[in-house]
């Protein structure tokens, strides 16, 4: 009799925890209703519980990748015993004109050297696509590298085979740099909750992720003032010749005062949407999940 008791407790739980779950899935698809652009989102709650919104398309990750660039880079320094104050040189070649750029708008004529961390800082605090190509000719193998080590990680539904700059130029090459929502959150998830290289390396990327300067309009609008502790990174793709924004993306983990914690992953493609009303989807389904979770 206590075993069936415990039995049918522990279902209920359960079915509690599946109907709950719903609830949200079926919140962010009311909030994607009627978007002319196509939406994912994927959510893991406290390392376990996950929820998906059309999680089979392949998405244009844009200036998401450089996330998974820091961490690919920080395992080859591990590695290498190399220090995130090694100096790295950079000549007036390395700042490609008509790219997104604070870098090359600060240091025009180059001639210059600069730390790693200082690198790391500009790709995941400002998205700058030179630093990023940059930390790319620095690590031996450049994309294939990079890809090959998110995937030994586990992580198999995305592909990284572009350049910042040979996104530039092919606009299809970025459709080429891919993944699933669920793979960005579950790569979010294995940062913070694995040892992957050295503390050092871990904090410093942790840190600089909570002090993104991008996209403010996106995940952290909603956020703001709550007592909350989000890091993340930004992806922006240009217009295509359909005139659709091929990219805006969003990831991020988030630690709530409550002790819970949740990371999210949301990606808009091909939206004929503006750029503005692409951020602001980002920030009503970041809303819709803090509101469950707090």
């Amino acid at each position: 009799m206590k075993k069936f008791l415990f039995t049918l407790i522990l279902s209920g739980i359960i079915l509690s925890i599946y109907a709950k779950n719903l609830s949200l899935e079926m919140q962010l698809k009311k909030a994607i209703e009627g978007k002319n652009a196509e939406i994912g989102i994927a959510v893991i709650i406290d390392g376990k519980d996950t929820i998906t919104v059309n999680n089979h398309t392949h998405y244009p990750m844009m200036s998401v990748f450089k996330f998974h660039q820091a961490l690919a880079l920080a395992d080859y320094m591990d590695k290498k015993g190399l220090s995130l104050e090694t100096q790295i040189p950079i000549a007036k070649s390395d700042l490609q004109p008509n790219t997104y750029s604070p870098l090359r708008d600060k240091y025009p004529q180059g001639g210059i050297k600069m730390s790693i961390a200082d690198l790391l800082r500009y790709t995941l605090q400002q998205s700058d696509n030179n630093a990023c190509d940059i930390l790319f000719n620095y690590q031996q193998g450049g994309p294939k590298a990079l890809n090959d080590y998110i995937h030994s990680l586990g992580i198999k539904d995305c592909a990284i085979v572009a350049t910042e700059n040979e996104m530039h130029q092919d606009l299809d090459l970025c459709y080429q740099n891919w993944s699933t929502p669920l793979a960005a959150a579950e790569l979010l998830e294995i940062f913070r909750r694995k040892a992957l290289f050295a503390p050092k390396y871990k904090e410093f990327i942790y840190q600089t992720l909570i002090e993104c300067k991008t996209g403010q309009d996106r995940l952290v609008a909603p956020l703001t003032n709550k007592g909350v502790m989000i890091g993340h990174k930004t992806g922006t793709g240009d217009r295509n010749a359909k005139g659709q924004q091929i990219g805006c993306n969003d990831i991020g983990f988030v630690l709530l005062p409550n002790g819970r914690s949740y990371s999210i992953a949301v990606f808009v493609k091909d939206s004929k949407e503006s750029n503005q009303a692409n951020s602001k989807i980002i920030a009503d389904i970041s809303h819709i999940v803090y509101e469950y979770m707090k």
